[in-house]
């Protein structure tokens, strides 16, 4: 028989011992630090922080500071083109064919028969009229343009169920439109039955010419030899006529079109004329009178303060002062009234007109 097999007892497995960690290695005492990477290190120290400085307070796009730098370099650049167009004036006039130009078109042409010498006392008058009105016109026409939240409200007091209301600023606006216009009309009536209007009148094609000539003259900073007590020259022929019987127009029809004064509802009248076109003839009309006035003031004073100022002011061809005196006092006038039109003052006087609230 074949012995049974011997069974084999399993022994039990004992637990693998964990692999031994691998060596460290023996620490190398670190060398002294050299001075210089000590220093190094300090640099590498953050600093403390420096208290953050305020910002400079801006005036639109720039500070103080920049708007003077500015200003100075924006003069600089002006004189420097000035000097060069007088100079480039100068030689152009001193050409041959310019010299036999100059001497055919002196710069004024001949008044007609029977035009009046001398300015009347109205005509000074008017004068401080219209630019009282036409400073502060302009003063409150940019107001309009430019007011995000007006002070008050004005209402025509005949209106109904609120129609027709208007900021305080554009009542004052047009309110001063209206002065203006009326005092326009009067300066017409007179000029014409004066006979004042030959003075600002071109009564020959010659004026181009002479205009021409007036211009390079005052470019070459030699003034053109005149007497305005008797006679203009002919650039300031077509200044004034365009200032009253152009620009002066173009402003009054332009600003009734967008006014409260213009019918709403009347279709027909609306499509032939249409707001979008006055408004955007109305305020290069404005910027033309501002235009006007600068160069019409600035021409005045250095063309003989003295006599262009009686001749305006005091109805006098002389050298005195008097005229400088009114003119300085209508200055003054001026700037009270551009000081005081507020809206603390120019509500009441909106409220007998109409109601103001908010």
């Amino acid at each position: 028989m074949t012995a049974p097999a011997a069974s084999v007892a399993t022994a039990p497995s004992r637990p693998a011992e964990p692999a031994a960690a691998p060596a460290e290695p023996e620490a190398v005492p670190a060398e002294p630090a050299s001075p210089a990477a000590t220093a190094a290190a300090a640099d590498a120290t953050p600093a403390p922080s420096a208290p953050a400085q305020p910002e400079p307070t801006r005036y639109g796009p720039l500070t103080v500071r920049q708007w003077v730098a500015a200003s100075v370099v924006g003069v600089l650049t002006i004189i420097g083109a000035a000097t060069i167009v007088v100079q480039l004036t100068r030689w152009f006039l001193g050409l041959e064919s310019m010299q036999d130009f100059m001497a055919t078109y002196p710069g004024e042409t001949h008044l007609p028969e029977g035009a009046p010498v001398g300015l009347p006392a109205w005509l000074g008058w008017q004068h401080f009229f219209n630019v009282f009105l036409i400073v502060l016109i302009i003063r409150s026409g940019l107001q309009v343009r430019t007011e995000r939240r007006p002070p008050a409200s004005w209402t025509p007091r005949w209106a109904k169920g609120g129609q027709g209301r208007i900021s305080l600023t554009l009542w004052f606006h047009q309110s001063l439109d209206v002065l203006w216009f009326v005092n326009g009309l009067v300066f017409v009536v007179l000029l014409f039955a004066t006979g004042q209007w030959m003075r600002v009148v071109p009564t020959s094609w010659e004026v181009i010419p002479n205009a021409v000539s007036a211009g390079l003259q005052y470019l070459s900073l030699d003034w053109p030899l005149e007497n305005g007590w008797v006679n203009y020259n002919s650039l300031q022929v077509l200044a004034y006529f365009a200032t009253i019987f152009i620009a002066a127009p173009l402003a009054a029809i332009t600003g009734v079109r967008m006014s409260g004064l213009w019918p709403k509802n009347a279709a027909t009248l609306n499509r032939i004329y249409p707001v979008e076109w006055a408004r955007a003839v109305h305020f290069p009309v404005m910027l033309y009178f501002v235009g006007f006035n600068i160069v019409h003031v600035t021409l005045v004073l250095l063309t003989g303060a003295l006599r262009n100022l009686n001749h305006m002011y005091a109805a006098q061809d002389a050298d005195g002062w008097l005229g400088f005196w009114i003119f300085v006092a209508s200055i003054v006038v001026i700037a009270a009234a551009w000081i005081a039109a507020r809206p603390t003052l120019l509500a009441p006087i909106a409220g007998l007109f109409g109601k103001v609230g908010r």
